[in-house]
């Protein structure tokens, strides 16, 4: 028995709306006002850039920075709510942010 099944018997005459559904489909990750501050750093040598200053949830933070990663094709991380991409994609990262609706202000050379 799942969740859906259990809230039926607790809920018999509730009926779902599918507006609610759509809504969440339309835009997965929340948009804020303030930018997301892109910068670039040297660490042992090795250029990486980093992404800081969301405040959204973890979560919409992580499937950012997977997709980030998997459309950049590179590696990284994300570590005490900053994304660490390896190497120096700041106008790459920066313009998949702003199609997606994010400000972004970029930090440093």
């Amino acid at each position: 028995m799942d969740l859906k099944d259990q809230l039926k018997n607790l809920f018999p005459d509730h009926k779902p709306e599918e507006n609610e559904v759509e809504n969440k489909a339309d835009n997965p990750i929340w948009l804020q006002d303030d930018p997301i501050i892109c910068k670039y750093e040297k660490r042992k040598g090795k250029p990486i850039t980093i992404l800081e200053g969301y405040t959204g949830a973890d979560e919409d933070f992580k499937k950012l920075a997977k997709e980030l990663k998997t459309k950049l094709s590179v590696g990284g991380s994300f570590k005490d709510d900053k994304i660490i991409i390896q190497g120096d994609y700041r106008d790459k990262i920066m313009s998949i942010l702003k199609d997606k609706g994010f400000a972004v202000k970029r930090v440093g050379g």
